[in-house]
């Protein structure tokens, strides 16, 4: 069981990305108070773990009853992720500057598809899959995913100290950076969805 836990929690950390989730995070709020950036991260985790519960209780069972693959499932995620990443990268930053932005962050993108990716929902529907695991399992994986979205929250609180260092120069640079790496996951997402990414490593250098 100890061996389960640990694989576990290293499936789900690295599906979560909380350290990449942390520089999204403080590059999207750079232009925020900190008053607003903490109301954010706590909005950003209690979104995605919502989302990753849910996906253990009844994401096998809605996904199968819609005729719904997990893999359509992630292309979809990451041509979403795509089209925000070429906003952030074309962004003048007006709108943030101004005052209230168009949507609320701490759903898009950073509650999903950011910390609830496509992979970490794919992540818990299979390890926590109703025809191999026990509840008490399942159980216990649940806790770990909930350790997993604490650590995230306690990294995304201080990231307000990444914002002090680089000023809103660096934070508007880091934005567009950011941008570019999530179109470049996104594409990664697709293309691990697709099977595309073992038939390039095959072909000879």
């Amino acid at each position: 069981m100890p061996d389960n836990i640990i694989h576990n929690f290293l499936i789900i950390w690295a599906t979560v990305d909380p350290i990449g989730t942390m520089v999204l995070f403080a590059g999207l709020t750079a232009n925020l108070t900190a008053k607003e950036r903490r109301k954010t991260a706590f909005k950003t985790i209690a979104y995605a773990t919502i989302i990753l519960i849910g996906a253990i209780v009844i994401g096998q069972i809605l996904l199968s009853a819609m005729g719904i693959s997990l893999l359509s499932f992630q292309v979809a995620g990451g041509v979403i992720l795509f089209l925000f990443g070429l906003q952030m990268i074309f962004s003048s930053g007006a709108s943030k500057q101004a005052g209230e932005p168009l949507h609320d962050v701490a759903v898009f993108p950073l509650a999903v598809p950011a910390t609830a990716s496509p992979g970490a929902i794919l992540a818990v529907i299979l390890i926590t899959d109703n025809n191999l695991y026990s509840i008490e399992e399942q159980v216990v994986t649940t806790s770990v995913m909930l350790l997993v979205m604490v650590l995230t929250l306690l990294l995304l609180l201080l990231s307000g100290g990444i914002i002090r260092i680089i000023g809103n120069a660096g934070a508007s640079l880091l934005t567009r950076i950011m941008g570019m790496i999530l179109a470049a996951l996104s594409v990664e997402f697709v293309m691990e969805a697709l099977g595309v990414a073992k038939w390039v490593a095959a072909i000879p250098q």
